[in-house]
């Protein structure tokens, strides 16, 4: 065997080898890793919508780790169960994935398109043993959505028949259980009925009870930034993207975040979070989920990601 100085070829080469690796390590490691959740009709990994979120955080933060949410085995099993597995289940399968990922221990970021904005927060909120550094939702519908103006890629038929089931059925237990929209319908005009019949939107909003554990979580993040599209068709109020919502009794006045009783209660803490500088409110000049990539980098990315 021959020997390079005092070291046998074989030893040189594990030295560079660990240092590589190593190199490699460091370069993974210096921006912190990213849990993403698609929303309503979408998927994890689509080429035109999340899939190519994840190669253009690729090519700016190049080594970073992304987890995309996929619930079930392919993408077309992912797309049907954000309509019909209850957002209880994914929760509990999506806590099960990060708590899995070794790539996630060290804590994440973790970024919510539209409904999966929500499902976001009640993972940070729900889920024992992870680091949610901070929480960002993009078009998220933090108390729940009343009207379906416009269902985008559904077929019309459908779309039509879950606006008639949601108005006058929403509530019902079958209902619940069958229809993941069902779970974050918030009715103004029956408050009551709402609190009592949701079984997703008014539990993770403390509003039955207040589960102390939810509001710890919360205040945990660094940020909470919740972002706004102003000429949302998707989304009825579109103040629900800032945590604002119709004023009860009606569904025409909508109350800010900071005039509604979630806040004024403190409900979950965002009195303290706001005081503590944790939430961010920014808004987008477009329609639902549509943005430029140069103003993500901008305000997304390099005060939050990077």
């Amino acid at each position: 065997m021959k020997y390079f100085g005092a070291f046998s070829y074989s030893t040189v080469f594990y030295i560079l080898y660990s240092l590589s690796t190593a190199e490699c390590e460091r370069k993974d490691s210096q921006f912190t890793p990213i849990v993403m959740w698609h929303g309503m009709g979408d998927s994890c990994c689509f080429d035109f919508s999340l899939g190519s979120i994840k190669k253009k955080l690729n090519e700016s933060m190049p080594g970073i780790y992304v987890h995309s949410i996929k619930m079930g085995s392919n993408e077309i099993e992912d797309v049907e169960n954000g309509f019909f597995m209850h957002p209880n289940k994914q929760i509990e399968k999506a806590c099960e994935m990060v708590r899995n990922d070794d790539r996630l221990v060290g804590g994440f970021n973790a970024i919510g398109f539209s409904q999966g904005a929500q499902f976001l927060r009640a993972l940070v909120q729900r889920c024992d043993g992870i680091q949610v550094k901070n929480l960002i939702s993009i078009g998220g519908q933090h108390q729940g959505v009343y009207g379906l103006p416009n269902c985008a890629s559904l077929d019309h038929k459908l779309c039509d028949y879950i606006r008639k089931l949601l108005n006058h059925a929403a509530y019902l237990e079958a209902v619940q259980n069958f229809l993941v929209q069902a779970t974050y319908w918030h009715n103004p005009l029956k408050e009551d009925e709402y609190k009592k019949g949701s079984t997703f939107l008014s539990d993770i909003n403390n509003e039955v009870n207040i589960n102390q554990t939810y509001i710890d979580r919360l205040m945990s993040l660094e940020k909470f930034v919740m972002i706004k599209f102003e000429k949302d068709s998707m989304v009825q109020p579109i103040e629900s993207e800032w945590f604002g919502f119709y004023k009860p009794g009606q569904s025409e006045i909508v109350d800010k975040l900071q005039d509604t009783k979630i806040y004024l209660d403190n409900r979950l803490g965002l009195q303290d979070m706001e005081m503590s500088n944790k939430l961010s409110f920014l808004s987008v000049d477009g329609d639902h989920l549509k943005f430029d990539w140069g103003w993500f980098i901008e305000n997304i990315l390099e005060p939050y990601l990077r």
